[in-house]
């Protein structure tokens, strides 16, 4: 091996090190909140607010417990799983057929309207919270689950479009034009050709969708009460008058974060299949 081909092996090897090494350091920094949420969790009062921190400590279940013999938490179970699905087959619904729209039909406006959908979506929530709670009262659906799923389709529908919009646009056109000529209609065309092909991305779009849905707080918690509130909202009922009680907040993080974070480990490889093959143009 010569000089060169030796230095350039040796300056690869480092910058091949050097890669992982910040690689490791961002986990850590993502994962620590994580960890201190897990910790806290297993810790009773007198222990969170020890000024003595410390990594040893005897771990308590009393605050999983308190959470779960909660008897309210069946009621925001239940109101999370209707939000989730709904909102996520409604966003999917509707963002297919814009997607399709706008990738085989040409019409004035198009390329505007994409961009603004786009721009939709770099909006954070907290912002749009105000404005939607003084538009969902004046309309009657504030404090409603039917309120709740509308505006988490309006967040959800700019990325599902983007995202399908890719799938869509790298099916050949040959095989729609072929099942027209068979004598298939718009409708069967977009039904039993376009949506068998656009699996990869349905898939991605619903569990984002879905992930959204079930961890969103901010607009949960005012655009719904007692009765409506999902899992994130109600982790509000432990701030109380006497204090914030941290331990049970925790630990009802830790059970909300469960069914999402399952979910997506058992679903990664159709997420970056589908967000992959969306992104690369055939």
């Amino acid at each position: 091996m010569s000089a060169a081909a030796a230095v350039y092996e040796d300056g690869r090897a480092r910058g091949s090190v050097l890669h992982y090494a910040v690689l490791m350091l961002l986990a850590v920094v993502c994962l620590l909140p994580v960890v201190m949420m897990v910790l806290v969790s297993f810790k009773t009062e007198a222990q969170i607010f020890d000024t003595r921190w410390s990594w040893l400590f005897m771990p308590t279940m009393d605050n999983y417990r308190s959470v779960i013999q909660d008897g309210h938490i069946d009621r925001y179970l239940m109101n999370s799983i209707k939000v989730s699905i709904a909102a996520t087959l409604i966003t999917l619904m509707l963002g297919t057929m814009c997607a399709y729209a706008m990738a085989r039909f040409r019409f004035l406006g198009r390329e505007p309207l994409g961009y603004a959908t786009l721009i939709l979506r770099t909006l954070p929530p907290a912002v749009l919270a105000v404005p939607v709670f003084v538009l969902w009262s004046a309309w009657g659906i504030a404090d409603t689950l039917s309120g709740v799923v509308l505006v988490y389709v309006a967040l959800n529908l700019p990325f599902t479009i983007w995202l399908l919009y890719g799938f869509v646009d790298q099916l050949p056109i040959e095989l729609e034009e072929a099942a027209a000529i068979d004598g298939c209609g718009p409708f069967q065309v977009f039904w039993r050709i376009v949506l068998p092909l656009l699996k990869p991305g349905l898939a991605a779009a619903a569990i984002f969708t879905f992930r959204l849905a079930w961890n969103e707080f901010i607009l949960s918690f005012i655009l719904t009460n007692r009765v409506t509130r999902t899992l994130p909202a109600s982790i509000s009922n432990y701030i109380t008058d006497t204090g914030v009680e941290w331990g049970k907040i925790m630990a009802a993080g830790v059970l909300i974060a469960l069914p999402p974070l399952i979910f997506t480990f058992v679903a990664a490889k159709q997420i970056i299949t589908g967000l992959t093959a969306g992104a690369v143009k055939g």
